[in-house]
């Protein structure tokens, strides 16, 4: 940064004086304040201030110990000159007793005109300004400019310039203000050359590399930071060692040395690990121990997911206290402290674990504090906590609150701490978040198989005036479908833990390309959700809409039909009046990543409460996760429906299912189902599907800020049955034109998920490897949203 000390330069006029502060001489090291005092006594008559420039004489006086008519002595007067110096406002102090007057002589601080950065290149001026601790008009004092230039020398040695130097200089203005300018001689990037075990024998090289976050430095991974030497890093390798031998059965495990040796040329580290792993152990008998007397010890040892036999792992012992924990907090004890007994044997490379639950000490919440929502109010996030001021503190709670807040999808990241207060029985909760975009400008892209291009674009917001409440006001134009849509969520109705919603829409299918007709609803709907139990909730509402098929004259009339007679004969306008409900269950550990758990939902519709319509439409859906690390994440989810007229009533063709897309990735919108193939293989929608997929989350090895992630995933599943009368010709033979088989569909491939820079995007690689030969397919999709 040259700029910066041309423009000093250029007003060198009015600079006093430059000088050298060079940390290590003596212009810093042994400051020289002729702090002093005379060695007298009597009584003060008077005070009088000199040598005060911008702080008033009044500042000083409410600093100074002594008051006129008091008397001092030789103490008196060095604890007044001490309580000068610790306001930091002053670089010299003397006072002297002169007759009846108490002269106090001071020379004032400066004022720090501005903060210059020079000579850096390889850290940006703003994160060296949000390291340093001087400020602009802030108070300049040597050693606050020591400990900054500690703060700086530290900053680049945690990104591997442990060789970096930095030369505080200070440029004397008028008005007792100086420019302070950091000059930065970066030094060569220290690299790690190499990475080295020793030691170790089940575990190779390669594997152990793995563990670590320290990586080796080549001239490929310029994307990377962790192949640069950080001593801060080697101790949390050692520690991430530990845990990957310790999760293996290796109890004894330690690592003896961690050295890293500067190379001739000191152009770099190297870094050697000497480990001993030691036996492999198994975990031996396994008890509980409480003198709880509403807990049955061998009824807790039950539940915990340890058993004789099984390889010693540390990570099952934490899980084993969080489900102690748990069990405790739900049988009423909020204040419980379990701590497991390690009796390792040798002999038989076993370890017993004896779990000692004792009641702890009673705490209570004496205060919540929330910070980070700068946005959201406070109110809707303390509606989320079910621990409230004044009540005991109970972990189990505090977790729920915590997934109940992570739920709202309203925060990037929540954390719930403990601040310890002012009364050993009292703890404060300190709520931190942060907050991520709640609206959404929404717009999604495929290409088909066929060179077709859907489009659709859409504007939502989730957390409307930062209330909680969710505003969809929606104009979506596509080559699919135009809409215009407007809801509301209010999440608390009437102050209760009610969820009502209202509905109203108006919008057009453009099916031609896919079933050859057009589509049109308006109509509104309202709904009230409410929680059954801790994990369950429901959902009832009411729909009221008026829809209408249509389809080209011309393509119906008769000598010159082009499209599927059922088509034909569905054309015309109906009211539809329904009813319906929803039951969720949900046992996910997290609302919005999941990696353990499972949930379900079911859904149903009765249409016939007036209007024209009748018929009852059932859909179900399931997921389940498992984590096996942060990387890999298994899933299984699966959907089904079916929908079944009543009262002599068929389905009519809008009604129906119709899957594809992202529905059934691999096949075209519509793309699988019932098709009538003798005119422009229009789809006729199923009235019965069954779809599951599997997917793997896998790591992509790319720098996490880059907010790339990978799927692996299959799909597969089926579609189909049509009502009897759609099977026949208008003459009432069966039309073998009409395809409707429930033969399974499936596909794999891969998904690639992008956090950039407009937003989210995904896309979809697809490989068929079953199908109908009058489905539809695709091999790529693409989808992607900007949030704001």
């Amino acid at each position: 940064m040259i700029g910066p000390m041309n423009k000093l330069r250029a007003h060198s006029a009015a600079f006093a004086t430059g000088v050298a502060l060079l940390l290590g001489s003596t212009a810093l090291t042994a400051p020289q304040a002729a702090f002093a005092q005379a060695a007298q006594t009597g009584v003060v008559q008077r005070i009088v201030v000199q040598g005060n420039e911008r702080i008033e004489q009044g500042t000083v006086l409410s600093y100074l110990p002594i008051q006129p008519g008091e008397s001092v002595d030789p103490q008196r007067l060095d604890l007044a000159l001490k309580t000068l110096a610790r306001t930091d406002l002053f670089a010299d102090v003397k006072i002297e007793l002169q007759g009846g007057d108490l002269v106090v002589k001071v020379v004032e601080n400066p004022i720090i005109n501005q903060v210059v950065f020079e000579g850096n290149s390889a850290l940006k001026e703003d994160k060296l300004k949000d390291e340093v601790q001087i400020r602009p008009r802030g108070i300049f004092t040597r050693a606050k400019v020591q400990a900054d230039v500690q703060r700086i020398i530290e900053l680049y040695r945690r990104s591997g310039r442990i060789s970096a130097t930095v030369t505080p200089k200070v440029v004397e203005l008028p008005q007792k203000r100086v420019d302070l300018v950091f000059e930065i001689n970066e030094g060569p990037k220290s690299g790690v050359l190499g990475v080295n075990f020793l030691g170790n024998s089940e575990f190779s090289d390669n594997d152990l590399k793995d563990v670590i976050v320290t990586k080796e430095s080549h001239w490929y991974k310029f994307l990377t930071s962790n192949d640069n030497y950080d001593p801060d890093r080697i101790e949390y390798d050692r520690e991430q060692l530990r845990k990957f031998y310790r999760n293996r059965g290796y109890y004894d495990f330690r690592v003896v040395a961690s050295v890293a040796e500067l190379a001739t040329d000191k152009n770099g580290f190297a870094v050697t690990y000497t480990i001993d792993e030691g036996p492999k152990y198994k975990f031996g008998k396994v008890t509980v121990d409480t003198e709880l007397k509403k807990l049955d010890g061998n009824l807790l040892a039950q539940i915990l997911p340890i058993r004789t036999g099984q390889l010693y792992e540390d990570e099952r012992i934490e899980q084993a206290t969080d489900a102690l924990t748990f069990a405790a907090g739900a049988a009423g004890f909020a204040f419980v402290d379990v701590r497991p007994r390690y009796v390792p044997n040798r002999e038989t490379k076993t370890v017993d674990v004896v779990f000692s639950v004792r009641e702890g000490p009673r705490v209570y919440v004496d205060r919540i504090d929330i910070v980070g929502n700068t946005r959201t109010l406070d109110y809707v996030l303390r509606r989320e906590m079910e621990v409230a001021e004044g009540d005991a503190y109970n972990r189990v709670l505090v977790d729920r609150s915590k997934n109940n807040m992570r739920a709202l999808g309203f925060f990037k990241d929540i954390n719930i701490e403990e601040v310890p207060s002012s009364q050993p029985d009292r703890t404060a909760l300190r709520v931190k978040v942060e907050e991520q975009p709640t609206g959404e400008l929404s717009f999604s892209a495929g290409y088909s198989s066929v060179d077709k291009l859907v489009l659709d674009v859409g504007v939502t917001e989730r957390n409307f005036r930062g209330r909680g409440q969710n505003l969809r006001a929606r104009v979506s134009v596509g080559s699919l479908r135009q809409q215009i849509d407007f809801g509301f969520t209010e999440p608390r109705f009437l102050g209760r833990d009610l969820r009502a919603g209202l509905d109203l829409y108006s919008y057009r299918y453009d099916l031609s390309d896919y079933a050859a007709y057009d589509t049109k609803s308006t109509g509104g709907t309202v709904r009230l959700g409410f929680p059954l139990t801790q994990n369950a909730s429901m959902t009832l509402r009411y729909q009221l809409r008026q829809d209408s098929v249509s389809v080209a004259d011309a393509l119906c009339a008769p000598g010159s039909q082009s499209v599927s007679t059922i088509l034909c004969l569905q054309r015309g306008s109906y009211m539809t009046s329904l009813v319906g409900y929803g039951l969720r269950l949900d046992r996910r550990n997290d609302p919005i990543n999941p990696t353990r758990g499972w949930f379900g939902d079911l859904n149903q519709d009765l249409a016939g409460f007036g209007g024209d319509v009748k018929y009852l439409k059932t859909e179900a859906d399931a997921g389940w996760y498992w984590g096996f690390n942060k990387d890999f994440i298994f899933s299984a989810t699966g959907s089904a429906g079916y929908i079944e007229g009543w009262g002599g009533d068929n389905i009519r063709i809008n009604d129906r299912f119709y899957k594809g897309g992202s529905s059934f990735r691999g096949f075209e919108i519509a793309g699988i189902g019932p098709r009538d193939t003798s005119y422009q293989s229009n789809a006729l929608g199923a009235k019965l599907y069954a779809i599951g997929t599997f997917e793997l989350t896998v790591p992509t090895y790319l720098p996490e800020q880059y907010g790339i992630k990978a799927r692996l995933f299959t799909d597969f599943g089926t579609a189909g049955q049509l009502d009897d009368i759609d099977r026949l010709n208008a003459n009432g033979t069966v039309n073998p034109n009409i395809k409707d088989d429930l033969g399974l569909r499936a596909s794999a491939g891969l998904s690639i998920d992008w956090k950039s820079p407009m937003g989210p995007i995904t896309f979809d690689f697809s490989h068929i490897l079953a199908k109908d030969t009058y489905d539809r397919t695709e091999t790529f999709r693409f989808s992607t949203s900007t949030r704001f």
